[in-house]
């Protein structure tokens, strides 16, 4: 899978490349074909540790609590600060890829969660636990904003597979850490340290095989991000309608990932059951995510796959709702696959920016604002639930706000180009 040439859109657009191949690392030569494949590994492997640093805290966060000293209010704020980072380190990611070149942000990225989730585990306070935490959060939120772009960059016919790739490892690694780290932690011998300690592991691996990416690729600052000129992003609709419906997947996703146990316990299924059952929603995203953004990138626009995901979605919100227990491994699906729209959303927002530097400040902006609009979600659904001893009002809620994701959706997922937007005048983006 060899990167496609060093430029910052194709041929026809009339943008000279900004850096120059050495005549070792032109389209045909074993280098090439080589350093591709390794791009394309490392590239996974940094998706694969962008989730078990919030995962894999989920199920050992009694034990973290009680060791730590820490109060049902921080512990709250624990469940918090995943969102709030990667919306305020989400912003900061393009200026820094102009700085630096996203390719050694994303390596500092791997270098920052192997960093964090190791020395987290030796944390002897919940000052310095949280702050370990927040560094760890911080390269996970500026691999989340820039991968896409390095995808954008070096892979621009290739824009849906790598797309999928991305997302497919993302999902495996969320999986696998929900699933695996209370067995891994009790086979460690069931300190909670070793349980979160070991996935500095695959950080460290991640940032092996990215150091040499950096080496060979030799980015240099504001040209090899390839962002001459700052947009005024804020005046495309297109990525403002990116920005809402990635906010709204996120809130369902998270809802998902913190209440869905619950709900099922709470409809007589048992705890390793509903166990499973989350583990699903979470399984069932690995095949789809490879797939789904082949598919979404072919057409024109993705306006088809925002439909079906959120009927998935209304449909298993609904069975939850009436009759949890009836087919529970019905509705998880449904669930799993509505929750597909996070790596459909990331195939949108590379192809709705001309150039990567574009694609740089999409994905800041949708993901940063859109982190912030997922924060209240979770809560929300809690003090739902908290007030009226059920979970009809709280699902109703989460299948009612499909509506507006579908809505917002439609209008991201037009053929566009958040470039036009932003600079054409009011006149030209109406004729536009």
């Amino acid at each position: 899978m060899p990167p496609a040439a060093d430029t910052t859109t194709s041929p026809r657009t009339g943008v000279r490349p900004q850096t120059e191949r050495p005549a070792t690392d032109r389209p045909g030569t074993d280098r090439t074909k080589y350093l591709g494949w390794l791009f394309a590994v490392a590239i996974a492997a940094a998706a694969f540790n962008l989730r078990p640093v919030v995962t894999s805290l989920g199920p050992l966060l009694d034990q973290v609590r009680t060791d730590l000293g820490m109060n049902p209010t921080l512990a709250g704020l624990l469940t918090a600060v995943p969102s709030l980072c990667f919306a305020l380190f989400g912003f900061a990611a393009p200026g820094m890829a102009r700085r630096f070149g996203p390719i050694a942000v994303v390596t500092a990225g791997m270098g920052a969660i192997t960093a964090g989730v190791l020395a987290r585990s030796f944390a002897g306070g919940t000052a310095v636990f949280l702050l370990l935490t927040a560094l760890a959060l911080a390269g996970v939120a500026v691999s989340n904003v820039l991968i896409p772009v390095v995808i954008k960059r070096y892979f621009p016919e290739k824009v849906g597979p790598m797309i999928g790739l991305y997302s497919m490892s993302l999902s495996a690694g969320t999986a696998l850490a929900a699933a695996v780290t209370v067995p891994l932690t009790s086979a460690l011998g069931g300190d909670w340290r070793f349980g979160l300690g070991i996935w500095a592991a695959l950080g460290a691996l991640a940032l092996l095989l990215w150091l040499p990416v950096v080496v060979t690729r030799r980015e240099r600052g504001e040209k090899a991000s390839g962002a001459a000129a700052k947009l005024p992003i804020t005046r495309s609709r297109t990525a403002w309608a990116m920005a809402c419906f990635f906010g709204l997947q996120a809130t369902g996703a998270y809802v998902v990932m913190g209440w869905l146990p619950k709900i099922f316990q709470d409809s007589g299924i048992s705890e390793s059951t509903s166990g499973v059952l989350l583990a699903l929603t979470m399984v069932i995203g690995v095949p789809v995510s490879f797939v789904l953004p082949n598919l979404a990138a072919r057409r024109g626009d993705q306006r088809l796959f925002v439909v079906l995901l959120a009927s998935f979605g209304i449909a298993g919100y609904t069975g939850l709702a009436l009759a949890p227990a009836a087919a529970p491994w019905v509705w998880a699906t449904l669930v799993g696959l509505s929750n597909c729209a996070f790596p459909l959303v990331l195939t949108m927002i590379g192809l709705r920016a001309r150039t990567a530097g574009g694609v740089a400040q999409l994905s800041a902006f949708a993901q940063g604002v859109g982190y912030l609009i997922s924060i209240p979600g979770p809560i929300l659904i809690g003090r739902l639930y908290q007030a009226t001893g059920e979970w009809y009002l709280p699902l109703g809620f989460l299948a009612v706000l499909l509506v507006p994701q579908m809505m917002f959706g439609l209008r991201a997922a037009r053929a566009r180009h958040i470039e036009d937007e932003a600079v054409l005048p009011a006149a030209g983006r109406a004729a536009a």
